[in-house]
Formats: C-alpha cells, sequence, structure tokens
C-alpha cells in the first residue's frame, strides 16, 4: 500500500507565500512522478505542477513564475513554493504519486488566499 500525506496549506494574504510538502510512504520502489493539483470549489481539479523521475518539471500556465516544485528522492518528498500568491489560488491542493502506472492521491490540504 502506498500513502500519500500533504501538509502545509493554510491561510495568507495575497502576495504571501507558502510551501506545500507531500510525503509518499509504503510499498515505494524506485523513484516516481509526483505532482500536485488543486481544486476551487465549483471547479474542476486541474494540474497546477508536475516532477519527473528525472527532475523534469512543468507547470500550469497560471502559476508559471510563481511557484516551484521540487523533490527530494531520498524521501520520497516533494514540495510546492508558493510566492505571489493570489485569492484565486485559493482551493484545496492534491499530491498524486504514481507508484509502478498506478496513481495513489492525498486527502489534501487547504489553502485560502485572501485579498
Amino acid at each position: 500500500q502506498v500513502q500519500v500525506v500533504e501538509s502545509g496549506g493554510g491561510s495568507v494574504q495575497a502576495g504571501g507565500s507558502l510551501r506545500l510538502s507531500c510525503v509518499a510512504s509504503g510499498s515505494i520502489f524506485g523513484i516516481n512522478p509526483m505532482a500536485w493539483y488543486r481544486q476551487a470549489p465549483g471547479k474542476q481539479r486541474e494540474l497546477v505542477a508536475g516532477i519527473a523521475s528525472g527532475g523534469r518539471t512543468n507547470y500550469a500556465d497560471f502559476v508559471k513564475g510563481r511557484f516551484t516544485i521540487s523533490r527530494d528522492n531520498a524521501k520520497n518528498t516533494v514540495y510546492l513554493q508558493m510566492n505571489s500568491l493570489k485569492p484565486e489560488d485559493t482551493a484545496f491542493y492534491y499530491c498524486n504519486v504514481e507508484v509502478r502506472s498506478r496513481y495513489y492521491w492525498g486527502k489534501g490540504t487547504l489553502v485560502t488566499v485572501s485579498s
């Protein structure tokens, strides 16, 4: 079994920063692709940023230049540094981990950005 746990969410004013963490544990073998998604109330879940096993990253247009995804392979952990936060960034942020072509999700961490 694979466990995925996010942390680091909270409330922040517009222009502020937060750093999210996601730890994958359990039956994990090797280095796995990981990604951050988010879902705002009444909206579909959308990809925020992803990082491949080899370290290649990709970002949604609406966060590029503001967010940075990184990983610590030894700890099976991925981070999302969020800067210049906007009210429209308010959402539940979910971590996704791919392990041998199967996908595992965390329960999410709430990010609230006030204006």
